[in-house]
Parts: structure tokens; sequence; C-alpha cells
């Protein structure tokens, strides 16, 4: 029994990600805005990727146009965080969760739009707030957190034995 519940532990932990690691490492890319300011555009801690907010900047120019639309801005932002993702060696598919800082909350739907054609289901979950103000008086502003997982077929090795009779 005590075995079969440690191999029960040890599958949970190692399909789940569940192991805490010391190590961590700044992940950079010049397809993505550089850091303006004592921050990494993101962290790799075990098989958890932790990205730095962006903004709608240019990469290959650095510059920022303040009067893009939402819909603009928020598809340069999302592609800046793509290109950091990719630089981890990960997708779009491995989004868990999104922060997203609006501006205007009334812009919503107009960034929702757009936003929607970034991820597949199941969509990561996400956090949507309106905000005072953004740097550089962007209309948006979103970081992501995503994780690295095994592939599973199923999950029903993670399903504790039945209690035998």
């Amino acid at each position: 029994m005590r075995k079969r519940m440690v191999r029960v532990l040890l599958g949970l932990i190692l399909t789940t990600g569940v192991v805490a690691s010391a190590q961590h490492e700044a992940i950079s890319t010049p397809n993505a805005p550089k850091a303006i300011g004592p921050y990494s555009q993101a962290i790799q801690a075990g098989d958890m990727l932790f990205l730095a907010w962006q903004i709608a900047i240019d990469p290959k120019t650095q510059q920022f146009n303040a009067d893009a639309s939402v819909e603009d801005q928020t598809r340069q932002t999302l592609e800046n965080l793509k290109a950091v993702l990719v630089a981890s060696g990960m997708t779009m598919r491995n989004v868990v969760s999104t922060s997203v800082f609006l501006k205007d909350l009334s812009e919503f739907a107009r960034m929702n739009t757009v936003y929607a054609t970034y991820f597949t289901e199941p969509a990561p979950a996400r956090t949507t707030v309106q905000v005072a103000a953004l740097p550089r008086d962007a209309r948006i502003e979103i970081s992501f957190i995503a994780m690295q997982v095994a592939p599973t077929r199923h999950h029903d090795h993670l399903q504790p034995p039945l209690p035998s009779r």
C-alpha cells in the first residue's frame, strides 16, 4: 500500500510540475522590446515562466506609438510576449494565466476581439482591470505566466486506486 501511495504521489509531482526549483534564469530575446529598467523580459523557474509586463513597443525600433488603436496596441503587445515565449521554447498554448491592464475599460470588447485570436481552448485564466495610467501613456499592458507541461494522453494514472474489498 505504501509503495502504491509513493508511486501515485511521485506521478502527481512529475506530471504537474510541482517540484520546486531553487534555480531560475533570465530569458531575453531581441525580438521583444528591451527591458527599460532593472527587470528581465522573463524568468524561467523550473517548469514555470514568468513574463514581465509588455506594452506595444516595436522591438525593431524600440519606439512606441501612443496614437495606435487599442486593437493595434493589443496585437503588438501580444506579439512581444509571444516572442519571449518562443525564446524560452514555449508557445501560446503554454500560457496558463494572463493579466491585462486597460487604461479605459470601455475598450475591453475591442481588445478582447484581438486577444481571442491568440489563444485556443482551454484559454488561460485572465484578470483584466482598468488603471489610471500606464507607461508611455499606453492603452494596454499585459503579462503572462506560462508552464511547460509534459505531454500526457490520459490522467487516469493520477487517480488513486480504489480500495480493495
